[in-house]
């Protein structure tokens, strides 16, 4: 099983991070995409890491607020595309995508959410992780 990851450049909550590694655990996933971009992008490869899961990177085109993760998890890393292209490049590659948005509820200037609505409208039913224990 593939995994593909979107989180928020603010990085997960501890509550994301553990329901996160739960899933990874869960799932064992033969491979994870993530978008290389600070905060949740980057914990999610510590995890994938910690988890010996091999990483498939999907960098954005602008480095502003890339993380540059690296590591002998990582399997490939592509060529940088433009945001909206490669979340869903990330989408297109995964057979389940992973969420863990800023905002407990949909917002529609997130590229993590706009990640999640592309994933639903591809039908692929993405399992969102709230910020907050509910």
């Amino acid at each position: 099983m593939i995994i593909g990851f979107t989180g928020t450049q603010l990085g997960m909550t501890f509550f994301q991070r553990r329901k996160i590694r739960e899933q990874l655990q869960q799932m064992k996933p033969t491979e994870a995409h993530h978008g290389d971009c600070i905060g949740a992008d980057q914990d999610f490869h510590i995890l994938c890491r910690e988890l010996n899961i091999p990483v498939v990177i999907h960098p954005p085109n602008i480095d502003a607020k890339r993380a540059f993760c690296q590591g002998e998890e990582v399997k490939e890393i592509r060529p940088p595309r433009p945001y909206l292209d490669r979340n869903h490049d990330i989408v297109d590659a995964s057979d389940v995508i992973l969420a863990t948005p800023a905002e407990a509820h949909e917002i529609t200037r997130s590229g993590t959410w706009a990640t999640i609505r592309y994933a639903r409208k591809v039908g692929k039913s993405p399992l969102i992780f709230s910020p907050v224990e509910a």
